[in-house]
């Protein structure tokens, strides 16, 4: 099956990319790197001509103002235009957890945007939220004025392993499409500022961690609840203490500086 992974050089789609060639699939690869640009419309007819499927898994450059909700409405459009004329039988999109929860975000609002135009779309389609990526955790914190700490929501999150959504992002867009909304999300149930604590020591990163239940999550302000699936979500295997483990030894190897990932939270 010929596959377009629009985004194909980032985190998850490079894994997409992989997991999909090493299932047999005919994959390619669109991202500015490789002459596609999704705001301007350029390269998307050639990347897509012929797939079957498209996978969307762009991401804006900036994450809040009115530029990010320009960037999705945009990309969207030009790529659904795109996807409708070649006739690509399935749109998969990457999503978030959460994102109908966190409206006054600038961010999540786009990422909204970016949902309702596939379901309104003629390409049938499927939409993926995942949780926070394991990856990503020490991007989040809201730096202190003097640069010693970072202020965290102690909401609750289940993040998850990339190559766990890359690996159900190859399932769905080989099966048929759903036409909704699927959830996935790692197996701990976890307070997001004791998470972005641990991750940030193995990364070697000594600031202290404030709990504020007004911190910022891309510029939305957080319940108990606002990041964590519902029922019926798809729940990986990889647990977070693991992942640090294989962080920590991976950061030995290269030969950087690591901390104990061990450190109470």
């Amino acid at each position: 099956m010929r596959i377009a992974v629009i985004g194909g050089s980032g985190l998850v789609g490079a894994k997409l990319v992989r997991t999909l060639q090493h299932r047999g699939h005919e994959v390619v690869a669109a991202s500015r790197r490789s002459g596609v640009n999704t705001l301007t419309g350029e390269g998307l007819a050639r990347a897509i001509a012929g797939c079957r499927v498209v996978v969307d898994v762009i991401n804006s450059p900036l994450l809040n103002g009115t530029a990010v909700v320009d960037f999705f409405g945009t990309s969207s459009r030009n790529l659904l235009a795109a996807a409708e004329s070649a006739r690509v039988r399935h749109h998969l999109v990457l999503s978030i957890v959460g994102t109908d929860r966190l409206l006054d975000s600038r961010y999540f609002q786009a990422k909204m945007l970016q949902e309702d135009l596939a379901r309104q779309s003629l390409v049938p389609h499927t939409i993926l939220r995942s949780t926070q990526f394991f990856d990503f955790l020490r991007h989040i914190p809201e730096p202190a004025l003097d640069g010693t700490a970072v202020r965290v929501s102690p909401a609750f999150v289940q993040p998850v392993a990339a190559d766990e959504v890359a690996a159900a992002l190859a399932d769905l867009a080989t099966a048929e499409p759903r036409n909704y909304m699927i959830e996935h999300a790692g197996p701990d149930v976890c307070r997001l500022h004791e998470v972005v604590q641990r991750a940030m020591a193995v990364a070697d990163d000594s600031r202290a961690v404030i709990a504020d239940p007004r911190a910022r999550y891309f510029g939305a302000e957080l319940k108990h609840d606002s990041l964590t699936p519902d029922e019926g979500a798809i729940i990986g295997v990889t647990r977070f203490d693991d992942w640090l483990k294989q962080h920590a030894s991976a950061r030995r190897a290269e030969g950087m500086p690591h901390s104990d990932s061990s450190s109470p939270a």
